[in-house]
């Protein structure tokens, strides 16, 4: 997008106080969700003394530190940064916008989902499509940003999970 884009969708987003408020209720609803759901899963694989539970816990935290170093040292700029405009979604972060580490959050729990439930999985997958969406409309993340998150979860599931474990 470029930035006269971002700047129209911002400002018509903002003018429309409701829009603004169920996009902000949107990303924390399933943030919270899908930070809530992964230690349940963690907690019923132990309770059931599931040998992925080494798997479920390994992937995820290895994936994430590696996306977390990497975005602190590409330390691309987030469009409100790059363009000078006031996010719909309130974030204060400078740099580390690629890759977006909520939606690859959401993408690599997914993934966790997939090998314990594939249909848990695939509403994980969606929620994080929904999620990404959001991220770009609130002005906080490029669309680059969130499909390499999204690539880079599905990618790290699938290398942890079927090669690693």
């Amino acid at each position: 997008m470029t930035e006269e884009q971002f700047r129209k969708m911002s400002e018509s987003i903002r003018r429309q106080k409701w829009m603004a408020f169920i996009l902000n209720a949107l990303d924390k609803m399933i943030t919270g969700i899908t930070f809530l759901c992964y230690p349940l899963l963690i907690a019923f694989l132990f309770m059931q003394k599931d040998p992925f539970l080494i798997p479920s816990i390994v992937v995820p935290a290895v994936s994430f530190t590696i996306v977390t170093l990497f975005r602190k040292m590409y330390n691309a700029k987030r469009p409100y940064e790059l363009y000078d405009f006031e996010p719909v979604i309130q974030k204060n972060t400078l740099g580390k916008s690629f890759p977006s580490r909520h939606v690859f959050s959401i993408f690599i729990i997914a993934m966790t989902f997939m090998q314990v439930q594939i249909d848990l999985g695939v509403w994980f997958l969606l929620l994080g499509a929904i999620l990404g969406a959001i991220r770009v409309f609130g002005g906080v993340h490029f669309i680059k940003d969130v499909s390499v998150g999204a690539i880079s979860g599905v990618v790290a599931g699938l290398i942890g999970y079927y090669i690693f474990f």
